[in-house]
């Protein structure tokens, strides 16, 4: 169990020591990898020989027009010799509850006839207190105008060039699909609260351009509606394409099954919500694109967010979908507190699935549960099959897995949000 705390059906093939990310993607001979934080943006490894996977390029998230507003790239995908990254405000989640500083210390002031003090206000917002000078940076500088996608020719995988900066608006985009003619965009745009749909045509990958929007709504406060939902609780995070049907995680709105058979009007078609009861919001969803047991299925993962003691973790699900109009929940599947040491430590709870199946396993990301394989032969049981619990990378409290692919061997590419990426292969 090389580098293994805990493990069954998957032993390590290597470790590469590269700094922690948001997604990997596997194409061929290649690994695509977008990073968390900047300075680092995107990685591409060579992995013919996966034992020793090889960085041959890397590239940085782009120059900001103003210091206060830096970017991360921290998701990416292929098609063909077209790669597409995600351009987003760092930090996004702070600096927008650091929007309330003026509100807080206007009203302190009112209550209490003195400043509020800056480990009260840090408190407030659910920041450090050293975070407050960048935070009031941000406040005081002009609105972030970064957020989009950059997409980029590597024919030379060591040489990437840039083709486009495509900007969209607000803190930008966050997760996103790709296929070789369209970009299926999460975003922010002008007019609507929390991400939206934005689907772009990429016949000439240096033009991309807008085709159809999605959203649900309420979203479209600049069209006269009126969001039911506090906040940006529900908001595309990111859709997934199979077939003519786009299938949507929308945070905690649950599901959408969008119809795209006419690219260019987006029609919903479907729609389950199980928030509440269920407390972590819906991070991905995905077809099963082949009929298991008969029955027509889709799979969703909830993402561990904001946990509260006492209520369930991130978990997956299995639905029913032979009827978009009327998705029925098959299952569940949860990890036992009980399976990891570093509960405790860092996030614990599903978080991604690998965005393609090839058979009937889920590989799943569990923050520091580690990877778990969910076998779904069975629907209405969902069993795990294999697991790798890794030691913490060094420096770190947890291991911290956030993302997973397969390449077309079978071997299983998993990335450690903070440090690293592991590469296994099934065993027994």
């Amino acid at each position: 169990m090389d580098g293994a705390l805990s493990a069954r059906g998957l032993r390590r093939v290597a470790w590469l020591d590269i700094p922690g990310g948001g997604q990997v993607r596997v194409e061929g001979r290649w690994a695509y990898v977008g990073h968390m934080k900047p300075p680092h943006g995107t990685t591409i490894l060579d992995i013919a020989d996966p034992r020793n996977p090889r960085v041959v390029a890397t590239i940085a998230p782009p120059v900001p027009a103003s210091p206060t507003h830096v970017s991360h790239t921290h998701k990416v995908r292929v098609a063909g010799d077209i790669m597409v990254t995600n351009v987003e405000q760092d930090e996004r989640h702070p600096l927008r509850r650091a929007q309330r500083i003026p509100e807080i210390e206007a009203t302190h002031l009112a209550q209490h006839g003195r400043p509020i003090g800056d480990t009260e206000l840090a408190a407030a917002i659910k920041v450090k207190p050293e975070f407050l000078p960048r935070a009031r940076a941000v406040l005081a500088a002009s609105p972030y105008a970064e957020g989009g996608f950059r997409v980029w020719d590597i024919s030379d995988r060591a040489r990437p060039r840039l083709l486009a900066h495509q900007r969209t608006g607000g803190v930008g985009v966050h997760r996103f699909d790709l296929d070789t003619r369209y970009a299926y965009i999460s975003t922010e745009m002008p007019g609507y609260v929390g991400n939206i749909l934005v689907i772009f045509d990429m016949a000439d990958p240096s033009r991309p351009e807008e085709v159809s929007r999605w959203w649900m709504p309420g979203q479209h406060v600049a069209g006269g509606e009126v969001p039911t939902w506090p906040g940006q609780q529900h908001r595309l995070h990111h859709a997934l394409r199979q077939g003519d049907t786009l299938w949507a995680a929308v945070w905690y709105a649950g599901i959408r099954a969008v119809d795209v058979s006419d690219i260019r009007n987006p029609r919903t078609i479907g729609a389950v919500n199980y928030h509440p009861p269920f407390p972590e919001p819906t991070h991905t969803v995905m077809r099963v694109p082949f009929p298991v047991r008969g029955r027509e299925l889709a799979v969703a993962v909830d993402e561990e967010h904001e946990h509260v003691p006492g209520q369930l973790h991130g978990g997956i699900w299995v639905f029913d979908v032979s009827d978009p109009a009327n998705m029925t929940p098959v299952s569940m599947w949860h990890l036992s507190e009980l399976e990891s040491p570093f509960v405790r430590r860092g996030r614990f709870g599903a978080h991604q699935f690998q965005e393609r199946m090839r058979d009937t396993c889920l590989y799943v990301t569990w923050f520091s549960g580690g990877l778990r394989v969910v076998d779904i032969a069975d629907p209405e049981a969902p069993a795990e099959v294999a697991h790798w619990l890794p030691e913490p990378p060094p420096g770190e409290d947890s291991p911290q897995f956030n993302d997973v692919d397969l390449d077309g061997n079978g071997l299983v590419y998993v990335l450690d949000r903070n440090r690293g990426l592991d590469i296994l292969e099934r065993v027994g």
